[in-house]
């Protein structure tokens, strides 16, 4: 972290991880972080190593919405019928912009996985865990830092469960073998 002083939103999520015993290296950059693409570009990582903290919302008491955060390796998509499962909740549904930022307390394309406004429910594509470091938004969509996944894990709170969307070995092979373009991770980086 440098000497210069963190954008509040980013002091938040440093601040999370010290109630837990963790001080984070926040990098601040001058490029968008925003997408996964753009994350992965930036920290010169895998796009597998950008983690999309990605909101989703069901149904709570009395009419409210109860925030679920996923976090979601770069390239993967979030399976509805698989979140439902594993929330035990039929009625999910992906968080409008506005609803993220009110149930979060951050923009879209800088949701950390941590320092959230309120508690919400954190469930951890369990892809993340393949690599040694994973790199997630920090407050803003130019901050992010880098995490061992199972300290990402300890932090948010987060649950391990497969959440994401098959993806057809045909499908896999024919990406290896440069014979397609991978499918599109246009998902936020920190969204």
């Amino acid at each position: 972290m440098s000497d210069t002083a963190l954008p509040g939103a980013a002091q938040r999520v440093v601040d999370a991880a010290a109630r837990k015993g963790v001080t984070l290296d926040i990098r601040v950059f001058a490029e968008s972080t925003h997408t996964a693409d753009e994350a992965a570009a930036t920290v010169g990582a895998e796009l597998g190593q950008i983690v999309k903290s990605l909101v989703f919302v069901a149904p709570g008491e009395a009419g409210e919405l109860r925030p679920i955060v996923c976090l979601v390796s770069g390239p993967n998509r979030v399976d509805l019928a698989r979140l439902a499962a594993v929330v035990s909740e039929p009625e999910v549904r992906r968080a409008s912009a506005a609803e993220a930022r009110e149930l979060t307390g951050f923009s879209i394309g800088g949701i950390p996985p941590i320092g959230h406004d309120r508690p919400v429910q954190v469930i951890m594509d369990p892809d993340l865990g393949r690599f040694q470091t994973v790199w997630a938004a920090a407050g803003t969509p130019t901050a992010v830092f880098p995490v061992p996944p199972a300290t990402l894990r300890m932090l948010s709170n987060a649950h391990v469960a497969p959440i994401c969307e098959e993806q057809r070995q045909a499908d896999v092979l024919a990406e290896e073998a440069g014979l397609t373009s991978p499918r599109p991770a246009s998902q936020n980086a920190g969204a």
